[in-house]
């Protein structure tokens, strides 16, 4: 059984890789190590192996972990499971970005959760790549309005395009549309540059695509644990 930081080391040389055939650099991309249902301890361990990006993806875990690892320093927080409006606040408080802002209302509750002193949260408009309107993510036609009402909101700042290629499709194809789709989020926001895109089985595809954050879970944290 190979170890947390062989599997960490052995992702990161194929990441580069992936960077170079793009013919991008490594340094222009963000790997985030996405810890469902594992415990904090497995976050403290990323944590002294140098990973400072960690990504949940239910609320509760996210806000339990936080608080637990409240003393590790540089450690930054990316929620990137589908969040309810109830649990707009709860997020807010606990995350440094969010990924999967997929529709106003959500919009609506985030800034709301706004507190005084509130440095701006970071946040993705997330796509659709599909065509399951149950699936996370705007509707491609939907896409600019959710994009103009984040950047109509004081308290949030958007800073690219999200979405998860369908495991139906040859995952190059999906994020060429994914592309597309981040460019007309930049005709909104110029500087809403990045793209949260790529998983343990596609982040290369993703890569050659444009992505700058890769969100990689079990090809560095290993199986995870059951499901309470």
């Amino acid at each position: 059984m190979t170890s947390l930081a062989s599997r960490l080391a052995e992702v990161d040389e194929r990441i580069a890789a992936a960077a170079r055939s793009a013919g991008r650099s490594p340094a222009e991309l963000t790997r985030i190590v996405v810890t469902k249902f594992h415990p904090a301890s497995l976050v403290a361990e990323l944590h002294a192996l140098g990973v400072r990006d960690v990504g949940e993806n239910r609320q509760q875990e996210l806000t339990a972990k936080r608080a637990e690892l409240d003393g590790l320093s540089g450690l930054r927080w990316h929620a990137i499971g589908q969040v309810q409006t109830k649990k707009a606040r709860a997020v807010r408080r606990a995350a440094d970005a969010v990924h999967s802002v997929d529709r106003v209302r959500l919009v609506d509750a985030l800034e709301r959760a706004a507190e005084s002193g509130d440095a701006p949260l970071d946040v993705f408009a997330q796509v659709n790549l599909t065509d399951d309107p149950g699936r996370g993510g705007a509707a491609p036609a939907d896409l600019e309005a959710l994009a103009e009402a984040i950047v109509s909101s004081p308290s949030l700042r958007l800073v690219g395009t999200m979405a998860v290629a369908p495991l139906e499709e040859h995952p190059a194809v999906a994020f060429e549309r994914l592309a597309a789709h981040a460019a007309r989020v930049r005709s909104i926001a110029p500087d809403a540059a990045a793209i949260s895109a790529g998983m343990s089985h596609d982040f290369a595809e993703a890569v050659a695509a444009g992505a700058t954050h890769l969100r990689i879970g079990t090809a560095i944290t290993g199986q995870r644990p059951s499901r309470d």
